[in-house]
């Protein structure tokens, strides 16, 4: 059984980290699709995922385009806080891809016209924030796939 988390042009190399971290946790596979902000040798995200970062199951891609051409997923989710559907209200299927966008404007727009019925959101209940962290993010999202899973 398994996830797949996918990180769009992903910024923060303490987030990568430790999201690299909770793919290792979960039995995931974590996807990087390139620009990143960072270099992937930074020593941040091997503080951030400890000893752990040798032993995640790892895929790198050029681009978006790249990384749809070589995975064609049968089950894809994006997630934005510009969403309609709650990420409850989506069923996980063995290997969904769970997509996330960069931790400064999230995913592009032309990503989330194409597939805004896939795309779904975290509600917030405070007028003060306009989205949760992005490791943060992830953790829920996953954590509600494995739940549905095992159920």
């Amino acid at each position: 059984m398994g996830l797949n988390i996918v990180l769009y042009e992903p910024e923060i190399p303490n987030n990568t980290g430790n999201i690299g971290r909770l793919s290792l946790a979960t039995g995931s596979k974590l996807h990087l699709i390139k620009p990143y902000g960072f270099e992937i040798s930074d020593k941040r995200i091997k503080r951030a995922g400890l000893d752990y970062w040798k032993n995640v199951e790892l895929k790198e891609y050029s681009s978006f385009e790249d990384f749809m051409n070589q995975n064609s997923p049968k089950s894809i989710a994006f997630y934005s806080s510009h969403g309609t559907k709650n990420y409850l209200d989506l069923e996980y299927q063995e290997n969904t891809y769970l997509v996330f966008g960069k931790e400064s404007v999230g995913l592009p727009d032309d990503i989330t016209s194409e597939y805004s019925k896939s795309l779904y959101t975290i509600p917030l209940f405070s007028v003060h924030i306009r989205s949760l962290n992005l490791a943060n993010s992830v953790a829920v999202i996953v954590y509600e796939g494995l739940r549905q899973l095992n159920n």
